[in-house]
């Protein structure tokens, strides 16, 4: 068993980086460690820095391995070697924090030996806050999607970036998804590159509306979508070479366009990434060389508002937007109710079923909310049959450290007659109380 005193002595960029608990487990499955963690991430470090290097980041923890609890620590860890970057952020919240700025390899080592797992960089360089160099177009897949659809889709966005004059940068998520990167000049704000994401997201749909959907709320999603707003201020994903918290140690793998009709995102791992890396170097390393202009999709933008397709729902905890419309689920919308002549007084809201939804449990691990939403099937067995995998709504509900997990079901699908009422929630567990990073 190791010893929580056991450290490894690593000399990295002329820098001596202490790896304290070296043969920790983060992955059982594998029997992958915290310093095999340490390792990999020099292996790929010109790689990683090339995503991550130079702007604030974000450190995704993983303390006690994949299965355990995990947070995102915005803010840097106070004690930290003196030689460790950081620059502070303002938040849309309101708050603000000093992030860590990777810079070199022994940067990397010294996240990993805190069991940062994900490196989650903000789309601006530290030197420029305010102005990101970096559009980011993310295919989430609903559930049920085949990997298939998801390449499709890559190829649709590929095709519409070079319409627009863009040059796209493919990688798989080290998930089930796929990101694009397009490398910009430091030209726009945060709201015009996410404007600039949306009409892109709505291009695509409307070129395979029956792959790929810019629908924010869950509920009128399909196929593929298109996460606009992960361009927002404030919202990152796993750059390129992130390891990801997947039983066989997935990684976040930059592509060259004709790999993705050739690939599975089960191909990069901890374990594979560092021999593809020594043999065929980063898949990205010429996308500073690329910046390109968001002048033709800025202009996409306005001809599609002209066309009556305004601004489209923002995150929760921004605040609500001009143009932007009601920042409320379908299935909760209320309208005004119809009155038969002469029944007097004014109209009542009610409640508008565009999407009959039931909420099934709330919980702070997602295997709870789950094991919850099994045991709401053997209730109702006739129901469950009818549900496709896309009705399954899994949400991570995120907090300022936290995710938790909440569970609903769209009953579409399931016959009026078989549709269950709303119960109480099972699991009920409250948002996890936030704690400060550690």
């Amino acid at each position: 068993m190791p010893s929580d005193t056991e450290r490894e002595l690593l000399t990295v960029a002329g820098r001596e980086v202490s790896i304290s608990n070296p043969r920790k487990v983060l992955f059982p499955q594998r029997g992958y460690t915290k310093l095999d963690l340490a390792r990999y991430y020099l292996a790929v470090a010109d790689g990683a820095l090339r995503g991550a290097g130079g702007r604030p980041t974000v450190l995704v923890r993983y303390p006690d391995g994949i299965g355990g609890e995990f947070f995102y620590q915005k803010r840097a860890p106070r004690a930290r070697p003196p030689w460790i970057e950081v620059v502070a952020l303002r938040f849309p919240s309101g708050r603000s924090a000093e992030e860590v700025v990777p810079r070199d390899e022994a940067t990397l080592a010294w996240m990993a030996n805190l069991a940062c797992l994900e490196l989650h960089p903000h789309p601006v360089r530290a030197d420029d806050l305010d102005h990101p160099d970096e559009l980011r177009v993310d295919l989430d897949p609903v559930p049920g999607v085949a990997w298939t659809q998801i390449r499709e889709v890559a190829r649709v966005v590929h095709a519409t970036l070079d319409d627009f004059g863009l040059v796209g940068w493919p990688k798989s998520s080290g998930s089930r998804g796929i990101h694009v990167y397009v490398r910009i000049e430091r030209r726009w704000t945060f709201d015009q590159v996410r404007r600039a994401a949306l009409a892109l997201a709505r291009e695509v749909e409307r070129r395979a509306p029956e792959l790929a959907t810019s629908k924010w709320w869950k509920e009128e999603r399909h196929g593929v979508f298109l996460d606009y707003n992960q361009n927002a201020k404030d919202r990152t994903i796993a750059s390129a070479y992130s390891v990801r918290p997947t039983p066989d140690a997935r990684v976040s793998a930059p592509l060259s366009w004709d790999e993705i009709d050739v690939c599975a995102p089960e191909d990069f791992t901890l374990e594979t990434m560092p021999s593809r890396f020594a043999e065929t170097g980063d898949r990205h390393a010429p996308i500073d060389r690329h910046p390109c202009s968001l002048a033709s999709v800025i202009e996409l933008s306005a001809r599609q508002e002209r066309e009556g397709l305004a601004d489209a729902p923002w995150p929760p905890h921004y605040r609500k937007q001009s143009g932007e419309p009601a920042r409320v689920q379908p299935s909760r919308r209320r309208t005004p109710a119809t009155f038969a002549e002469g029944s007097g007084g004014p109209p009542q809201l009610q409640r508008r079923r565009k999407h009959p939804l039931v909420e099934i449990g709330r919980a702070q691990r997602k295997e709870d909310a789950l094991a919850g939403f099994e045991r709401w099937k053997t209730r109702h067995p006739d129901a469950a049959a009818h549900l496709a995998p896309a009705d399954v709504l899994v949400d991570a509900m995120r907090g300022r450290f936290h995710t938790w997990t909440r569970i609903r079901v769209n009953l579409q699908h399931v016959p009026a007659g078989l549709r269950p009422d709303q119960e109480a929630l099972d699991p009920d567990e409250v948002q996890p109380v936030e704690r400060k990073g550690r």
